[in-house]
């Protein structure tokens, strides 16, 4: 059964706590500058209802539940998120460093994605940024699929190549080409526990 999760609207048709995204979506969807984010507890709802969306905007809806785990994730390391609307949708990526949620790159959106393959690029994209700021650390991401994928070489999705996703198809070739030249780790990136750390700190914090 899903965690139960609250949605703080700052700005939409209607502003407040709500505990459904079917009921948040309907107050944000097509609303021009909507302001929304998810959060694990009531508790961080309220108090971050009662501050300003512009401290929220871009970083994860989790509080850091990993800090208080007996086995946290390693830090310093990387977190990686994708989010898409549909599947196909709208796809986007991002990095973050796990500890302080700096964002340290940011793609999309990008039409008739899925979320498999935005995670997949994602994971390039962090190792591609560690080699040119010549640093090694972990790469976390909660796709199972993506990570698979990655240390294939292969981006295995069965999503239909159209003339819509052209840009993220040459995204993928682009992606697979850099695996293919260059030799990686035995574990290319790492599954992020979501059950014992809570969200992923490159979560967009959405539905």
């Amino acid at each position: 059964m899903p965690k139960q999760k609250f949605y703080v609207v700052w700005k939409g048709r209607e502003t407040g706590i709500f505990t459904s995204w079917a009921e948040c979506e309907t107050l944000v969807k097509g609303f021009v500058g909507a302001e929304f984010k998810a959060f694990e507890t009531r508790r961080e709802a309220e108090s971050a209802f009662q501050s300003k969306y512009e401290a929220f905007k871009g970083r994860a809806s989790t509080s850091g539940k990993w800090r208080k785990s007996e086995e946290p994730p390693i830090i310093p390391s990387i977190c990686v998120d994708a989010a898409c609307k549909g599947s196909p949708g709208k796809m986007e990526y991002r990095g973050v460093e796990t500890e302080s949620g700096r964002e340290i790159f940011r793609a999309g959106p990008y039409p008739d994605g899925t979320n498999n393959v935005g995670e997949f690029l994602a994971i390039v994209r962090a190792l591609t940024w560690l080699v040119k700021h010549k640093r090694k650390l972990p790469i976390y991401s909660d796709s199972e699929n993506a990570i698979a994928w990655v240390e294939m070489g292969v981006c295995k999705t069965r999503l239909k190549h159209t003339g819509k996703n052209a840009i993220v198809f040459a995204m993928i070739r682009s992606a697979e080409n850099w695996l293919a030249e260059n030799e990686l780790d035995d574990e290319a990136a790492l599954k992020w526990n979501t059950g014992e750390w809570g969200e992923n700190p490159a979560d967009f914090g959405r539905k």
